[in-house]
């Protein structure tokens, strides 16, 4: 983890909820996207269940995409679970559509993987 977040070619980013005087984290997401490339890929987001239905997600995703088209991105990769809908529908109210399945993709669990794509820019951006 410590390599791929002094990568060069990846963005992390971490939300960070106020409790109190304690601060804890409740979401993260990261983004492979060399700079001048046309494809970027989201690698991972993440949000407490507890925190789960407040826009972090959203707001995560928006981050990534912004960044993506900073680096010079013009189309954006990412996987998600076959049994996650609420991701589903998140990733498409961004622009993305399914372009495959990869199968037992997540294990232990045995669930497959929706490959989705999703160009970004003006468009993506308005939906942000």
């Amino acid at each position: 983890m410590r390599a791929e977040l002094a990568n060069n070619n990846t963005y992390y980013l971490v939300a960070v909820g106020a409790d109190g005087a304690d601060a804890t984290i409740v979401g993260y997401a990261g983004l492979l996207a060399p700079r001048g490339a046309k494809e970027a890929d989201i690698q991972t987001i993440a949000v407490d269940e507890n925190a789960r239905r407040n826009g972090i997600g959203r707001e995560l995703v928006a981050a990534l995409m912004k960044e993506a088209v900073q680096r010079g991105a013009s189309e954006v990769f990412l996987e998600v679970r076959a049994d996650n809908p609420g991701a589903q529908a998140l990733y498409r109210s961004f622009g993305f559509e399914e372009i495959g399945v990869r199968p037992r993709y997540y294990q232990p669990d045995d669930v497959d993987a929706i490959v989705m794509k999703g160009r970004v820019g003006s468009a993506a951006e308005d939906r942000a």
